[in-house]
């Protein structure tokens, strides 16, 4: 109820009228049935622009801290994202990242929608990086098409850090189903999962344009952060150094004295 109170009545509505968001390829969704959207992610609004633009309600996997809030404002976000149809997941690997799956499929299993982002995390600086295989992994277990999706602008609109959204237009790019039914059972296949997976990036970089680029985005974003954190270590570290020295200096002073 609270997802098409959001869609029909608030957000959605205002979505439309500020941003106009102009979609290609809607015809490519099916009418019914379970789906899976494989989308490129440049920003937050993403899972916000997306679900307006199609008829049926879409879930998403979404880190979990997005509902373990505290307060008031813990409380409130929480509410939000659950509106939007975000589905809380626990992103430390191992058993959370299997409950993760289990969550995914139980969404398909309904005959339900599922987004997902398989580059994991959003886009450090607008190109498109190697998707994660657990998509690949969902899609053969669920046995559903998959319609890559490919969201134009959404970073410049919202980029990351920013809370109010700039105004613009953006867009969303629906490609043609890509079915992965001749690797049925062989889900456990790494090398099956990971040629699924790129496949998928490759039909996301067509679509949406973006510069492919072959690593991680994650790792992307730990190097900046590192690079950073010593670039900010070097003046401290610069300052102490002069400070022994002149402590130094002053003292060989003193003894010559």
């Amino acid at each position: 109820m609270f997802y098409w109170l959001l869609k029909n009545l608030i957000v959605g509505p205002f979505m439309f009228t500020v941003f106009r968001p102009w979609t290609r390829g809607l015809d490519n969704v099916p009418k019914s049935g379970a789906v899976i959207f494989a989308s490129n992610h440049l920003s937050f609004a993403d899972s916000v622009f997306l679900p307006i633009v199609v008829d049926r309600p879409i879930r998403f996997l979404a880190k979990s801290e997005y509902f373990t809030g505290r307060g008031i404002k813990g409380w409130l976000t929480k509410q939000f994202f659950l509106g939007i149809g975000q589905l809380p997941i626990d992103r430390s690997g191992g058993k959370a990242s299997e409950a993760s799956l289990n969550t995914g499929l139980s969404v398909l299993a309904d005959g339900g929608q599922l987004g997902i982002y398989p580059e994991g995390t959003r886009s450090p600086d607008g190109k498109l990086y190697r998707g994660r295989t657990g998509v690949a992994r969902m899609i053969l277990e669920g046995q559903v098409p998959v319609i890559p999706v490919a969201m134009i602008d959404t970073e410049k609109a919202m980029p990351t850090g920013r809370i109010i959204p700039k105004v613009r237009r953006i867009g969303v790019v629906f490609g043609e189903p890509l079915d992965f039914s001749r690797f049925e059972g062989l889900e456990g296949d790494r090398f099956v999962l990971r040629s699924i997976t790129d496949e998928i990036m490759y039909e996301l970089s067509r679509i949406s344009g973006q510069e492919y680029v072959d690593v991680y985005a994650s790792s992307v974003k730990e190097e900046k952060t590192a690079k950073k954190a010593k670039a900010g270590k070097a003046p401290a570290v610069s300052a102490a150094r002069k400070a022994a020295e002149q402590r130094a200096a002053a003292k060989k002073a003193a003894a010559a004295s």
